[in-house]
């Protein structure tokens, strides 16, 4: 098999289970928070609150990236189904006009807020290094399936479309007007895995450096609010059509 074909049969693969991809890293994660907690223990309780919320910035950014992608995102197009590729529309308006794989932005910046988050450098690299190796070749296979399916309005984009970080120089402005219920009937559970993710992270920290477990009360705070919003949203998006937006 030629390495275009194995790369695309791979990536589709990596593509059907991307969900799954951080529970790859939870071995390096568990040894680095063993070494985690070095700003406190250095510099102060303050210093290390001020890289928290710089690094929860970083994720929220990511977050922000998606937003803007989903507000404007039309039905049936590819990124956010989770089987197999699909797409009926190529999308090459908004944040597509700057970047071919917006949402996979998002996705490394989210991840990238949580890894600095341990305070570990070689863990950071490494995490960030496996993101890498795993979705270019997601980003592969999608490339394929949208060139075996558009042709050359697909190879017109991508030559004027940089793959995974942005250039504005070619901007155009959205086909679809902005949805914030698309947001809220989409990002929802993004929004919580973060603020999850970021309380676990803490807590966990504490008890391999400390061997007790110590709850921020910020990120307590925070986590329960966003474990209501999470519920709040889930229930509207399942049980009613409040969030529903034709076409979308």
């Amino acid at each position: 098999m030629a390495l275009r074909e194995e790369f695309a049969r791979s990536g589709n693969w990596l593509f059907r289970w991307r969900s799954y991809f951080p529970l790859l890293i939870v071995p390096l994660l568990l040894i680095a928070l063993g070494q985690s907690k070095y700003l406190e223990q250095t510099a102060g309780e303050t210093a290390e609150y001020l890289w928290e919320g710089f690094c929860a910035l970083v994720s929220f950014a990511g977050l922000l990236v998606r937003c803007i992608v989903v507000a404007y995102a039309p039905k049936r197009t590819s990124g956010r189904n989770t089987e197999h590729q699909k797409a009926e529309v190529l999308n090459t308006t908004g944040l597509y006009s700057t970047v071919r794989h917006p949402l996979y932005l998002g996705n490394f910046l989210i991840f990238l807020g949580m890894v600095l988050f341990v305070q570990v450098v070689w863990f950071a690299i490494l995490a960030v290094l496996s993101f890498w190796l795993y979705y270019e070749r997601i980003m592969f296979a999608e490339e394929e399936f949208l060139r075996g399916k558009f042709g050359e309005g697909f190879l017109d984009w991508s030559d004027r479309t940089p793959a995974f970080w942005p250039s504005f120089r070619n901007w155009q402005k959205p086909e679809l007007t902005f949805s914030f219920k698309n947001i809220l009937k989409r990002e929802y559970t993004a929004f919580f895995l973060i603020i999850a993710s970021f309380t676990l992270l803490d807590i966990g920290g504490d008890v391999f450096t400390r061997g007790k477990v110590q709850v921020d009360f910020v990120w307590l705070t925070l986590f329960v609010i966003g474990l209501i919003v999470y519920l709040v949203l889930r229930t509207l998006r399942t049980r009613t059509r409040i969030l529903h937006v034709e076409g979308r």
